[in-house]
């Protein structure tokens, strides 16, 4: 028995650490919430200085009070220039769209995060419940490997087996050996934050709270920037057991957050479907009476009207949201059951979308629940993709996703460009 178990545990460990598991997820997941994100602050740019600027009826010093007190991040405290904040929300789309693309994921998933924090936290009272969900997500990807598939990063890395594996990785090898772009990149980031300790507020304290009890804002964000200079020296200079090291670590806490990620929207569907079941509304069947009749969530009063003119309908409608956020995490035991349920999970939101006038709310929900898809499932949606006509003059890679790399293309990669060994097609993953 003893035996038993720990070669149980020990396949556990390597299976944990020995690869980023649900590549295909996660690159979705940072897909669609950079997408969700970047639309919202693009519908709202007509609108941005009475949400988050100096117009806002929530005052620069309101905000600065709050902040004082909570030790939220926000670079917009930092300033109460209009310039300032111009230049802020401008940074926002801008990180939010080359994360969505996966330019160097790894260092767009930090400074995308901090876009979302500056303005959210600016604005506490703004929000439809979708940019909760934005905010948790945009702390946890920092933690994951987004970028294996589906990214420019994956495509360079790719690029460069192809390059080897012809022969002629030469001239152009040593050219990304250097990888000007990420060293760059990664020097002005330091720049950037010895800039944000200087004119900082007291959300840049050392002393202050951070993204973690006991961890400030400051020491978090120069372990990334560390962190990502020994990632970068370690893979130049010492490709041997320091690397295999660093590749452990990165895995396990890449599955780390993945777990954390899919414990959250277990949760959000546990709460808010038990605090449902609570409500009298819900257990006589008429909740979804009223908002349907609401003019402020009625964008086609029409379609609204109709659907609550049917008293069955209210109630399948009411009971059945109910039934089905109370019973999806028990459902992960059985992953049949798990798919089905997705797919009415994702038609409630579609629903809430439409009949509610809550698009961004339903489509952050939308990709949180996708990172419970089936790896199957997502291979296929790739394999599709590959039978469309390729680009002219683009040799698309073989195989559903990028060949690992060999130590010595891991040494030409620079320090935000690592995007992990993705399980060939015999491996089980996520899903």
């Amino acid at each position: 028995m003893t035996t038993s178990l720990t070669r149980s545990l020990s396949r556990a460990l390597a299976r944990v650490t020995g690869a980023s598991l649900g590549p295909y997820q996660t690159a979705l997941l940072r897909i669609g919430l950079s997408f969700t994100w970047l639309c919202y602050l693009l519908r709202e740019w007509p609108n941005r200085h009475e949400l988050y600027g100096p117009d806002a009826p929530w005052s620069w010093r309101m905000a600065h009070e709050l902040i004082g007190d909570n030790h939220a991040f926000t670079a917009l405290m930092w300033s109460d220039s209009p310039a300032w904040f111009e230049t802020v929300y401008a940074l926002a789309i801008v990180f939010s769209a080359l994360l969505m693309l996966g330019w160097r994921t790894r260092t767009m998933s930090v400074l995308s995060m901090l876009g979302v924090l500056s303005l959210q936290n600016r604005s506490v009272f703004i929000g439809d419940g979708g940019d909760n969900v934005v905010h948790l997500m945009a702390l946890y990807m920092v933690l994951t490997r987004c970028g294996q598939v589906w990214s420019l990063d994956a495509r360079r890395a790719a690029r460069l087996a192809r390059e080897s594996a012809d022969g002629d990785a030469g001239g152009r090898a040593d050219r990304d050996a250097r990888d000007l772009p990420g060293v760059v990149l990664w020097t002005v980031c330091g720049l950037g934050l010895v800039l944000a300790q200087v004119l900082g507020d007291d959300s840049m304290s050392w002393t202050g709270e951070g993204p973690l009890p006991g961890l400030s804002w400051p020491v978090a964000l120069w372990g990334l920037w560390a962190v990502q200079g020994l990632w970068w020296a370690v893979r130049r200079h010492a490709p041997g057991e320091p690397r295999a090291v660093l590749d452990a670590l990165t895995h396990l806490t890449h599955n780390a957050a993945l777990l954390v990620i899919m414990a959250e929207v277990c949760l959000i569907y546990a709460t808010a479907g038990w605090y449902k079941v609570q409500g009298s509304r819900w257990q006589d069947g008429t909740a979804l009476f009223y908002p349907m009749h609401i003019d402020y969530f009625s964008p086609w009063p029409w379609l609204s009207h109709a659907l609550a003119a049917s008293s069955l309908v209210v109630l399948l409608l009411s009971y059945g949201t109910v039934a089905v956020q109370v019973a999806f995490p028990f459902t992960l035991l059985n992953r049949r059951v798990k798919n089905v349920l997705l797919v009415l999970m994702m038609a409630e939101h579609l629903g809430i979308a439409v009949l509610l006038g809550l698009p961004f709310f339903s489509l952050a929900m939308i990709v949180a629940d996708a990172v419970f898809l089936p790896t199957s499932f997502l291979r296929r949606l790739e394999g599709a993709r590959r039978l469309l006509p390729p680009t002219r003059g683009r040799r698309e890679p073989v195989g559903p996703c990028p060949a690992p790399r060999t130590p010595a293309e891991e040494e030409a990669a620079g320090p935000s460009d690592a995007p992990a060994a993705v399980p060939g097609p015999g491996r089980r993953t996520v899903g």
